[in-house]
């Protein structure tokens, strides 16, 4: 199974350095399609979300981090945005994917 990122340039990019595909999207169309894709295809069991994009869509993403199984849906932090009682984004990451950033 393989794990998608949505989100943000920057976090995409990052991603895809530790070898995680990803969709860029900054508009409400662009992530429900990018999300639409995702629990279409077969291979990807992990969704991983920006914030800062899952902000766009809050219903639908209070839905699928309740109730989706496959593919996993996953809100992490957006670059910027992490409270100082929140684990780092790198944290996440080792923990979801088991890559050390």
């Amino acid at each position: 199974m393989k794990v998608l990122i949505i989100g943000h340039p920057d976090a995409v990019l990052g991603f895809s350095l530790a070898g995680v595909s990803g969709r860029l999207a900054t508009t409400v169309d662009e992530v429900n399609q990018a999300l639409d894709d995702a629990q279409a295809a077969k291979d990807v069991g992990i969704v991983l979300v920006t914030q800062d994009v899952a902000e766009l869509i809050p219903d639908r993403m209070e839905h699928l981090k309740l109730r989706s199984t496959i593919p996993l849906v996953v809100e992490i932090p957006s670059s910027g945005s992490l409270p100082e009682d929140q684990e780092s984004l790198g944290d996440i990451v080792f923990r979801a994917i088991g890559i050390k950033l």
